[in-house]
């Protein structure tokens, strides 16, 4: 059984799955509550599928890009259940599980899958991937304007989707190529097929040394008086 832990958004999601089927799952989708939140979850899920934390074969999670401080904490989390149990640790690309979520639904073969995730105004950390989950263009920090992307746009359909789409409509939404997937969420539960993949072939991190892709150093704002 592999315990999957989703933090890199505002989600914080948990779930549990065995042989790529999810058998317990929660989530809440509410910014700056996942410290309070992560720990509780885990042990309800646990509960709920009836598992003791002996029986966790392995911890996946979502290992970035996104929020610095959500990031922080479920590699946290994951490294520290890894290190007092003795797993592995699996590292999954946040971007990858976000297309692996729309992936499991009927899509078109051709389409293109552009998941984005908010980066404060126009910029967000997006990636691009054909419809089997093959990444064709990396992750990057991009400002969407209305010239982004335009050389897939000229000759692919092109799926966006996640919390950075969503403010992106007005500068792509011009282009009849350009799709938008609305109220799509991050998941624990899209990690499961990777989880498992990683799992079987052993595709393991160094616990001790393991750190979260945050793609752009971390700036604190001015505490205001």
């Amino acid at each position: 059984m592999i315990l999957q832990i989703e933090t890199a958004t505002t989600v914080c999601s948990i779930a549990l799955a065995k042989d790529s089927e999810v058998v317990a799952f929660k989530q809440v989708d509410q910014r700056n509550a996942h410290a309070e939140v992560i720990t509780i979850y885990i042990d309800e899920v646990l509960a709920k599928a009836g598992v003791n934390y002996a029986e966790i074969d392995a911890i996946a999670v979502s290992c970035g890009p996104g929020s610095y401080m959500g990031l922080r904490i479920g590699v946290s989390t994951a490294k520290g259940l890894c290190f007092a149990l003795d797993k592995p640790l699996i590292a999954i690309d946040t971007l990858e599980s976000m297309a692996y979520g729309v992936i499991t639904g009927d899509i078109d073969a051709d389409l293109l899958l552009c998941p984005m995730i908010d980066a404060r105004r126009m910029e967000v950390y997006t990636a691009v991937f054909d419809s089997k989950g093959n990444c064709i263009k990396p992750t990057t920090a991009e400002i969407i304007d209305e010239n982004s992307f335009a050389d897939l746009l000229t000759q692919h359909k092109v799926l966006f989707f996640g919390d950075g789409a969503e403010k992106c409509g007005e500068a792509l939404g011009g282009n009849p190529n350009a799709q938008f997937l609305p109220g799509f969420i991050n998941s624990a539960r899209h990690l499961t097929n990777k989880a498992q993949q990683k799992f079987l072939t052993k595709d393991f991190e160094d616990v001790a040394y393991f750190e979260p892709y945050y793609l752009k150093e971390f700036i604190a704002g001015k505490k205001t008086l």
